[in-house]
C-alpha cells in the first residue's frame, strides 16, 4: 500500500508527496507535529498538517531569513530570533563572525526537542556557546525585553493559532522599541498567490508600515511553500532604503548570494498591486 501525504493550498489545490515512513507523532498544548520520512524531500517536520520543512529544500528559507538583514546591517552583534524552535536561522546566524549573541524564543519545547532528535543537522547551533534558548511566548517576552538587539527575526507558524499574535501591530511597536537605531526586522511573510495566504501577506506589510520608516517584502522560491513563491518582509527602524548587501559573504551558501539579495527585492506587477 502505497501512503501519501497532501497539504491543501486551497480547496482545489496543494501538494502530494509520496511517504516512506512516519517516524513521530506526537501533540503538545500548543499544536500537532508529524516528522514524515519521504522519497523526494527526505525528512519533512509538519505542524497541524503543514509543511514547515524538508531536508531537501530547508536551506533556502533558513538562509534568505538570516542572511538577507544580516548582510543588510554593517556590524550584527545581537540577534533575536522569535519562532524558529527547529534551528535553522540559528545555524545560519551564527555564520556571521560579528554575532556575540543569539536568542531563541520558542514557545513549543516539542519543536526543538524534535529538531535535535529528527533533524541534527538543522538543529546544530543550538550547541553553540553563542546561543540561548527562551521557551516561552515571544509576545510576552518582547513587550518585556529590556535588552537591545541589531536584528529580530520572526520565523513564525502562518498566522493562525499560537501565531496570531505574530503578525499584529502591537508586537510590531514592540519590536521596534527594543531595535538599536540601525535595527532590522525580518518576518516570515507568506506568498501572495493563493487566497488565504495573499491576505496574510498584504496584511502583514500593511501592519509593518504603519509602525517603520521603511519597509519592504522581499521573495525566495521554496518548492514544499504555497506557489513556491514565498515573501519575507523586511523593516529598518532608521528608514534607510535597500542597497544590495553592504559587507561581503565569507561563507559557504547553497541559495544566497550578492545578486539574489539584490533580486529578492524586485516585485512582479501582481505585487506591485497587492501592496497598493
Amino acid at each position: 500500500m502505497e501512503l501519501w501525504f497532501t497539504e491543501k493550498y486551497s480547496p482545489n489545490s496543494g501538494i502530494t508527496i509520496k511517504v516512506k515512513q512516519e517516524l513521530a507523532h506526537v501533540k503538545s498544548k500548543y499544536q500537532e507535529m508529524s516528522v514524515i520520512d519521504t522519497y523526494e524531500f527526505g525528512k519533512i517536520m509538519v505542524l497541524d498538517g503543514f509543511i514547515m520543512f524538508t531536508d531537501k529544500d530547508e536551506f533556502i528559507y533558513h538562509e534568505m531569513i538570516t542572511h538577507v538583514p544580516l548582510f543588510s546591517h554593517e556590524n550584527p552583534e545581537n540577534v533575536l530570533l522569535i519562532g524558529g524552535g527547529d534551528g535553522g536561522a540559528v545555524r545560519e546566524v551564527l555564520k556571521h563572525n560579528s554575532v556575540r549573541s543569539v536568542e531563541l524564543v520558542e514557545i513549543d519545547k516539542m519543536v526543538v526537542d524534535a529538531s535535535k532528535e529528527f533533524f541534527p543537522q538543522v538543529s546544530v547551533g543550538f550547541s553553540d556557546k553563542r546561543f540561548k534558548l527562551h521557551i516561552e511566548d515571544g509576545i510576552k517576552f518582547v513587550k518585556e525585553s529590556k535588552d537591545k538587539y541589531d536584528v529580530v527575526i520572526v520565523d513564525s507558524t502562518d498566522p493562525i493559532g499560537p501565531a496570531v499574535g505574530l503578525y499584529q501591530r502591537d508586537f510590531y511597536k514592540n519590536i521596534y522599541d527594543i531595535l538599536n537605531d540601525d535595527g532590522i526586522l525580518v518576518v516570515q511573510g507568506e506568498s501572495p498567490y493563493y487566497t488565504d495566504t495573499k491576505k496574510a501577506f498584504v496584511n502583514l506589510n500593511r501592519e509593518l508600515k504603519a509602525v517603520f520608516p521603511f519597509t519592504r517584502p522581499y521573495f525566495a522560491f521554496i518548492p514544499t511553500y504555497p506557489s513556491g513563491m514565498w515573501s519575507l518582509a523586511y523593516a529598518r527602524k532608521d528608514g534607510k532604503e535597500i542597497k544590495g548587501p553592504i559587507r561581503k559573504k565569507d561563507f559557504d551558501t547553497k541559495y544566497y548570494n550578492e545578486e539574489i539579495h539584490k533580486a529578492s527585492f524586485a516585485h512582479p506587477e501582481f505585487v506591485k498591486e497587492l501592496l497598493k
